[in-house]
Order: structure tokens, then C-alpha cells, then sequence
């Protein structure tokens, strides 16, 4: 198959963008760089492999799963079905926390997934440390391969536990910053959305009723691990900056909302007040 006919593959699959995602698939599965692939765009590519991955994608399963790896701000990332995709909005969440730790400071990520936030944090901030939570065993293992891969894993704790329920298996002490992308979806929109979300977890996608669950959750209960004067840093969804700045006011915690490359609402951050 050429570049063109794979291309042309997926613009009749639907998807969004086919010429990329088949330049994408072809350096991935078959080791070319992007300038190689351009300079022949006649080149026919005999190889199993891409053509069961072209299959793949056709059925809509993410580019990231069938490559089995993705790129989050400045590290590449294990993924499979057991995390969320990483993608670029919360790149502005782990910068935004990256910003707000002090010398030596200690995060918190709850819902960790991939464990991209926390790791890129540490990356980033090679004077802190971070605890990053997740329910579920299969997803915290893909996360403590991400931390050992990006050379964070000595600064990283992982912990299981649910975020919804309590903080079991939780360290004890103040954390300076946390931080979460948490499943933000109604649930009856989760049916609606596009193909490539029916491969992810539905668990790291389905918020609830009315898709606050974790935040009712995180600020009414996790808010109080935050030390004096600390802050929390939320993804949220594009329509749901009232809704969390309400939830945050009803504990008596200022929130303010921060908007990201297309305009939309896309983090909220609250600060606990200092006591004296």
C-alpha cells in the first residue's frame, strides 16, 4: 500500500485526520522518519504488519493504542487500553501544576491513568516529588512503567485507591499541589462520542449523572490533604467551569477558571486559603 491509498483508507473510514494518521502509522509500524515518507510518496509498503494495523485503524481503534506509545509534552508514554490516551489540553494541566510547586515541593495526582501528569511534572521539576493514585492495579503498573521509562521512578510513589470512596493506601502528610484529570463525562453522553473513545476505559470517561462526580468528590474530600495556602489544579470539561466554580464555593474555596488554546474552559484552579 502506498501513502495515498492508506490515506484514502481512512478519509473513508471517517476519520478526522487521514493523511496525518496515515504518515503516523507508517513511521510507527515500519521505523521511517516523516521526511523519508514525504520524499516518496509513490513508495509501496509490503509489510503485514502495516497492513493489519491500517485494518485497525479503518475500525476506528486510536492510532496511540496500535502504536502502543504516545507523546506527552516533552516524554513518550506507554499507553493501552488500560489508561486514557494522553492529549494535549492536559499538557496545560501538568504545566500549570509544574508552575505552581515550590523548591521541593510534593504533588498529589489523583486518577493518574498513564501516570503523564505526574511523570511530566517530575521531569520538569527534578527538585519534587509526587504521590499519583489510581483504582485500578493494571493501570497503576502501565503508569510505574512510564515513571521507570522516563527516569522519574525514584520520585514518584504510586498508590491505589479510589478516589470516590477515600484515600486508602494514601501517605500521610500536606501536599503542596493537587492535581487531577478526572472522568468528566455524563453518562449518557459517553454513547454519543466519537468511535475512538468506545477502545478507552469507560471508567476513566464516565463522571457521572451529571459528569461531576469527581469533583464533588476531590474538592469535598481531598481538599483537606492540601497545605496551608496549596492548590488544586482540575481539568475540566468545556461546559462545566460554573459547575465546578459553584462546587468549590460551597466548601468556602475560591476558584478560578482557565481557558486553553481554542478558548474553551479547560482548568479550574482552586487555592485553600492560609490559616495563621
Amino acid at each position: 500500500m502506498t501513502r495515498a491509498e492508506i490515506t484514502d483508507i481512512f478519509a473513508r473510514a471517517g476519520i478526522d485526520s487521514p493523511a496525518e494518521d496515515a504518515i503516523l502509522l507508517i513511521s510507527g509500524i515500519e521505523g521511517i522518519s516523516r521526511a523519508d515518507i514525504a520524499a516518496d510518496p509513490a513508495r509501496d509498503y509490503i509489510s503485514c504488519a502495516l497492513e493489519k494495523a491500517v485494518e485497525r485503524r479503518k475500525s476506528r481503534e486510536p492510532l496511540q493504542y496500535i502504536l502502543g506509545r504516545w507523546y506527552f509534552m516533552n516524554e513518550e508514554y506507554e499507553v493501552s487500553p488500560e489508561c486514557l490516551i494522553p492529549r494535549q489540553e492536559t499538557e496545560l494541566v501538568a504545566e500549570k501544576a509544574a508552575g505552581l510547586l515550590p523548591n521541593g515541593g510534593i504533588l498529589l495526582d489523583l486518577c493518574c491513568g498513564s501516570g503523564c501528569i505526574a511523570v511530566s511534572v517530575m521531569a520538569a521539576r527534578p527538585d519534587c516529588r509526587a504521590v499519583a493514585v489510581d483504582l485500578f492495579p493494571e493501570t497503576l503498573r502501565v503508569a510505574e512503567r512510564n515513571a521507570e521509562r522516563n527516569g522519574v521512578a525514584d520520585r514518584v510513589t504510586f498508590c491505589r485507591a479510589d478516589v470516590l470512596g477515600g484515600e486508602h493506601q494514601i501517605p500521610d502528610g500536606r501536599f503542596d499541589v493537587i492535581v487531577s484529570n478526572p472522568p468528566y463525562i455524563r453518562t449518557a453522553d459517553i454513547g454519543k462520542l466519537a468511535p475512538e473513545l468506545g477502545y478507552e476505559p469507560k471508567a476513566a470517561l464516565d463522571g457521572g449523572t451529571d459528569g461531576l462526580d469527581f469533583y464533588r468528590s476531590i474538592v469535598g474530600n481531598w481538599i483537606s490533604r492540601l497545605g496551608n495556602g496549596g492548590t488544586m489544579v482540575l481539568e475540566i470539561g468545556a461546559d462545566q467551569g460554573k459547575d465546578v466554580i459553584a462546587i468549590a464555593s460551597e466548601k468556602g474555596t475560591e476558584c478560578c477558571i482557565i481557558k486553553d488554546y481554542s478558548g474553551l474552559d479547560r482548568i479550574a484552579v482552586l487555592r485553600k486559603p492560609e490559616t495563621h
